[in-house]
């Protein structure tokens, strides 16, 4: 019988082996797979009455990961409930610009926000030593603040031969221009709701932001060195603004006396349409037409998903990495915008692009029309 109960045990411990290894492995930690981030939409909508523009506030703490990680957290702090929808982001340094779209991607999906549309240029600088990052932001908010429509004019660009020529006289003439504009949009200075000064340095830039400001106490203003080493001086300086009369077609386009008429852009859009259409920047992949043309191509078609025309363009953004790519888009664009209504406009050679192979980057404003 003793002999009995020991093989029985030996059997017993036997059977357990194999299934404490089962146990051991069932109770092994599985692999976690890492989702990538999500791609930020091509082209969103929104409306118009409700729109809200805003800068965020520049800082030179950290790299700039946490610099676009900050900047985020700013306009999330200025929104006050308002769902951002677009963001153009305006990055200085040596960081990689890809990051840009990965953290923007991260923030909203843990938040489970809504992506906006995104739009990442390098530019030669920003007026923060340190500063690597600065984002303008559309969002919408919950009231109408816009219910007359909104006016979208070109960068007023003022250019002198030499580089080193100083910038605050040609930010005088920009500014002048866009007076000009205003006055004919039948708008005031206390309209204006964000503009955007494009320029060759920012030597003189307290001068600069006081003669700005002074005028636009109420504007988000921002103010960008589009190269490190440009060409020639100058300065370029762009505004968006409410409407003060009600705007009665979706969108109409004026080329006032006192300022350049030009065949290629119109200098002010005026947007009555309930809704608009804004896309990312689409990026031409190399150098040659065919390159520019599947860049149109593909802005065309997110347009047309979102219920929007390229025919319809109010505002285009054009930042080629140089003026002969810039002749050429200035070639290419009309086989897609309308030539007999071509949009206000800014182009104007940058300092880069996220893509080592990309030659310009387009972003546009269009009316939906459905």
């Amino acid at each position: 019988m003793r002999n009995i109960g020991v093989l029985a045990l030996c059997a017993l411990v036997l059977c357990a082996g194999p299934f404490d290894k089962k146990k051991k492995k069932s109770e092994e930690p599985v692999t976690q797979v890492l989702q990538l981030p999500k791609d930020p939409p091509s082209a969103v909508t929104a409306e118009t009455a409700r729109m809200v523009f805003h800068v965020s506030p520049l800082s030179s703490k950290g790299l700039l990961s946490q610099q676009v990680r900050d900047a985020l957290k700013s306009l999330q702090r200025a929104l006050g409930g308002a769902s951002l929808v677009k963001l153009r982001a305006f990055v200085a340094g040596s960081g990689d610009m890809r990051r840009v779209q990965a953290i923007v991607s991260e923030t909203f999906t843990d938040r489970r926000l809504p992506l906006p549309a995104l739009s990442v240029v390098q530019v030669g600088g920003l007026p923060l030593d340190g500063a690597q990052v600065v984002l303008e932001s559309v969002s919408v908010g919950r009231r109408d603040v816009n219910p007359n429509g909104l006016i979208y004019i070109s960068g007023q660009a003022t250019t002198a031969e030499k580089a080193l020529e100083p910038v605050p006289p040609l930010v005088e003439k920009s500014m002048g221009a866009l007076r000009t504009a205003m006055q004919a949009a039948g708008g005031k200075a206390e309209d204006v709701l964000r503009g955007t000064c494009f320029l060759s340095s920012l030597e003189n830039l307290p001068k600069i932001r006081d003669m700005v400001e002074s005028e636009y106490r109420g504007a988000a203003w921002n103010f960008v060195q589009i190269q490190r080493a440009p060409a020639n001086s100058v300065a370029e300086c762009e505004l968006v603004a409410r409407s003060r009369v009600k705007i009665e077609k979706p969108l109409e386009f004026l080329n006032p006396d006192g300022l350049t008429k030009s065949p290629n852009y119109s200098q002010i859009a005026l947007v009555g349409a309930p809704r608009i259409a804004m896309t990312g920047t689409q990026v031409a992949f190399g150098f040659q037409d065919g390159d520019a043309r599947l860049a149109f191509g593909r802005l065309e078609k997110e347009l047309g998903m979102v219920g929007a025309s390229i025919k319809d363009v109010a505002f285009s953004s054009v930042y080629p990495l140089s003026g002969t790519i810039a002749d050429q888009v200035r070639k290419i664009r009309f086989e897609y915008y309308d030539k007999a209504r071509p949009p206000a406009s800014t182009l104007l050679p940058f300092e880069g692009l996220p893509s080592m192979d990309a030659s310009f980057a387009v972003d546009v404003v269009a009316v939906v029309s459905r």
